[in-house]
């Protein structure tokens, strides 16, 4: 009996030890963060230190917009970071528009590390922030690409916004996991980013673009996605475009197109 004992419970350690490596490796797999603080060198924009409720700081990309235009609050993908993105501020800027984008615990010289509940609080520290320099609800534009796709559609649940923008959105980590990774996978992941149980909860105008060369996020996550948003909402399918070329490809032109059919109130 003993001997059974002994064994039984050295199983469950080995059982134990291999969903804690798959676990780390699903959360090394979802959490690419770049650790260099950059200072920008684009005319116009600042590096600011935002303050979460929970205490960290973190690192964002500003630049005010112009009298009368919007000002992006911009949640980048899982690998990005700001100076890897001058092509998006250049063509926000050349609108006139504004941004702040906010970069995660643990990305780009935030503190902390990343976790599902951790980048929520990151959002909706960026969006205080903006109202406490003078920005009202109608002039932020929510917009998140990728993965920041996920962390737009729950603050965009939770706030008033001029509209929601999703680049290459996701129905969910678990979706993806699901469909990539094998059948133990979804299971044991703790961060889901289940944006599907969210979108239905928005209620500013929403625009979706998704690029139907797309391999990694699948184009019928942002169908699914459109499908499961309230109006008025609009879907772009960029032809020929993939993950990484929405901004190349134009997407911009789609979002100030959006944002004049959906003026402030």
């Amino acid at each position: 009996m003993k001997k059974i004992l002994v064994i039984a419970l050295a199983a469950s350690v080995a059982l134990l030890a291999l969903l804690f490596g798959v676990r780390q490796y699903a959360y090394s797999i979802l959490y690419k963060p770049s650790r260099d603080m950059v200072a920008p060198v684009e005319p116009g924009v600042s590096a600011q230190r935002v303050r979460t409720s929970d205490g960290q700081s973190l690192i964002a990309w500003y630049a005010a917009p112009q009298a009368g235009q919007p000002v992006f609050l911009f949640f980048d993908g899982n690998g990005g970071s700001p100076e890897g993105s001058s092509g998006r501020w250049l063509q926000i800027m050349a609108r006139g528009a504004g941004f702040l984008a906010v970069y995660y615990r643990g990305y780009s010289g935030s503190t902390g590390a990343p976790s599902e509940a951790g980048l929520i609080n990151d959002a909706r520290a960026g969006y205080q922030w903006l109202i406490d320099h003078g920005y009202r609800a109608e002039d932020i534009v929510i917009h998140g690409y990728s993965l920041g796709s996920a962390v737009a559609v729950q603050l965009a649940a939770e706030k008033p916004a001029r509209a929601l923008i999703l680049e290459a959105p996701m129905t969910g980590i678990d979706d993806i996991a699901r469909q990539y990774g094998p059948g133990l996978f979804p299971n044991i992941m703790r961060d889901t980013f289940k944006s599907r149980e969210f979108i239905g909860r928005v209620h500013a105008p929403v625009l979706i673009v998704h690029g139907e060369e797309d391999r990694v996020i699948p184009f019928a996550m942002g169908e699914a996605m459109f499908a499961a948003a309230n109006e008025p909402k609009s879907f772009i399918a960029m032809a020929g475009t993939d993950h990484a070329t929405l901004v190349r490809d134009g997407v911009y032109t789609h979002v100030f197109d959006f944002l004049a059919a959906h003026p402030a109130e």
